[in-house]
Parts: C-alpha cells; sequence; structure tokens
C-alpha cells in the first residue's frame, strides 16, 4: 500500500474545494485472509477458490470493505489528516475486486463548512481506471 510517508495534518483553514489525495493496495491472498481474520467474514466467495469458481464471478472476490478501508487511509493520513474523525461514509459498490487487482482510492473535497468543522468529500475506488466503488463522505476536522 502506498501513502504519505508520515502523517499529515491539514488545517481545515487550508483546505479548498478540489483538493484531492490518492493511495493505492495491491489486492493479494494474503491480504484477502487476513482481512477476513480481522473482519470475521469468512464467506467463501472470499477464500475458497473452489466454491468461488461456482459462483457469478467465477473466481475469488475481496471483501468489498477491504477496499473502502482506503478511504481511512486517506483521510487519516493525508487530508484533512491527524486528529481527524469520520461522521459518515456512502458508498456504492459497481464491480468486484479479484485476487491480483491493483486498486486506487481517491477523495475529492467537495464542501467545507468551518463552522461546523466538517470537510465533504467524493470517494471513488478503480480498478483498471474502471470505478468499483463510490460515494461520499463527511468528516470532522480538530
Amino acid at each position: 500500500m502506498s501513502n504519505a510517508a508520515t502523517i499529515t495534518s491539514v488545517p481545515i483553514e487550508e483546505i479548498k474545494v478540489g483538493m484531492e489525495v490518492s493511495c493505492n493496495l495491491l489486492i493479494t491472498d494474503h491480504a484477502v485472509r487476513t482481512f477476513a481474520e480481522i473482519s470475521g467474514d469468512k464467506n467463501p466467495i472470499h477464500i475458497d477458490e473452489e466454491y468461488a469458481k461456482k459462483s457469478r464471478f467465477k473466481k475469488r472476490i475481496a471483501h468489498g470493505l477491504m477496499s473502502a478501508s482506503l478511504f481511512s487511509n486517506l483521510f487519516g493520513t493525508q487530508l484533512p489528516g491527524e486528529g481527524c474523525v469520520y461522521a459518515a461514509q456512502s458508498l456504492n459498490f459497481k464491480r468486484p475486486v479479484y485476487i491480483g487487482d491493483d486498486v486506487i482510492a481517491t477523495a475529492t473535497v467537495e464542501k467545507i463548512n468551518l463552522d461546523t468543522k466538517r470537510v465533504f468529500f467524493k470517494t471513488v475506488c478503480k480498478v483498471n481506471n474502471k470505478v468499483v466503488i463510490d460515494g461520499h463522505a463527511e468528516l470532522f476536522v480538530p
């Protein structure tokens, strides 16, 4: 996974509409199995090749929330950064993500409310330039 070398913190007064940050994650067998252990979601569509071959996807797929968790990486380490806290996140799962896919997550500032110290983002995950997840996030900024 690539991300900022250190945690950054952008003061809300310096955040502007249109600012954008990205990171990526190569989906590996190890990562999927680790996510299954952490989340407790051991659905065979994620961890059993024989089961997955009989599914509509024909092979194993990664947990949707595994890709979506990249947004937490972006917000906590890049923009807004240190001390921010999720208020809301909507997610629309558009396509499956497979073992070997490189997921690129991007968050773009849509709106800032200085009075309530909230920043609103458009969130998108892509694989091979195709949207696999989209949605919106709202964060409290210290």
